[in-house]
């Protein structure tokens, strides 16, 4: 069991999943600043409130009115957009460039798959109309 629990940790995988939740946490806290002390005040002067965080809709009920957080659902909406343009732009397009330069070194190269040609296509189109004329 305890063989089975080491060769588990030490996969590639495993790790590299470790390091993306520690680097991606750390990332996360970095632009979570940047929105709440940077972009959600320059928002919050064009809403009534001042805050974004705060603004609020409130809708007269019955019984008491009815207070929807609406500038909270944008500023989590603006923070999570900033924490995936940052992550695309900072570790997934420059390891896509990365296997993109490994692999021209290597030689590999992806072929794309060749297209039957016209002729192909239009005997196949013949035998299934013979097939259908003759069902």
């Amino acid at each position: 069991m305890i063989k089975g629990f080491k060769e588990f940790i030490t996969r590639g995988n495993v790790i590299d999943l470790a390091v993306a939740v520690v680097i991606g946490a750390a990332f996360t806290a970095i632009i979570n600043t940047i929105v709440e002390s940077f972009i959600n005040p320059l928002i919050g002067a064009l809403v009534p409130s001042g805050d974004l965080a705060k603004w609020t809709i409130t809708i007269p009920g019955v019984f008491a009115d009815a207070h929807f957080g609406i500038g909270a659902i944008i500023a989590a909406i603006i923070n999570f957009v900033a924490v995936a343009l940052v992550v695309y732009l900072f570790l997934v397009m420059p390891m896509n460039k990365f296997k993109e330069r490994q692999a021209a070194k290597a030689g590999v190269v992806d072929a794309p798959e060749e297209l039957p040609s016209e002729q192909v296509l239009l005997i196949q189109i013949r035998d299934l109309l013979e097939k259908q004329k003759s069902a």
